[in-house]
């Protein structure tokens, strides 16, 4: 059984940064690529960031410029640092693990809420 953790959200206001992290946990012999995406409400899911397992990186473009994914292969973790937030990134934050020969994998979800 694989499961994912996310922590990090909360209340912030505009302009202001949050770290979000991920980790995963259970039987895991190698972890592809890992994400994020985020679902507001009302919206579908939307990929927000993307890092593979070699360390190549994507974003969105609403989100480029602003916010970094990193990741920890020794602690199996991803991170989320998003700086200079906007009221339009208030949403449920997800992240992902494509786990080898397991599958793909979610997190519960952590509220990320931007005040104006």
């Amino acid at each position: 059984q694989v499961q994912l953790v996310e922590s990090g959200g909360g209340l912030v206001q505009a302009g202001g940064s949050l770290r979000l992290s991920c980790a995963a946990s259970g039987t895991i012999f190698r972890i592809n690529a890992m994400a994020w995406y985020r679902q507001a409400p009302g919206k579908q899911r939307e990929s927000v960031a993307l890092i593979t397992s070699a360390g190549a990186t994507n974003y969105a473009t609403s989100v480029k410029g602003r916010v970094t994914i990193s990741r920890d292969n020794a602690k199996n973790t991803v991170y989320l640092q998003m700086n200079s937030l906007k009221p339009e990134d208030t949403a449920v934050y997800y992240c992902y693990a494509d786990i080898s020969s397991r599958g793909g994998y979610w997190g519960q979800g952590t509220q990320v809420t931007v005040s104006s």
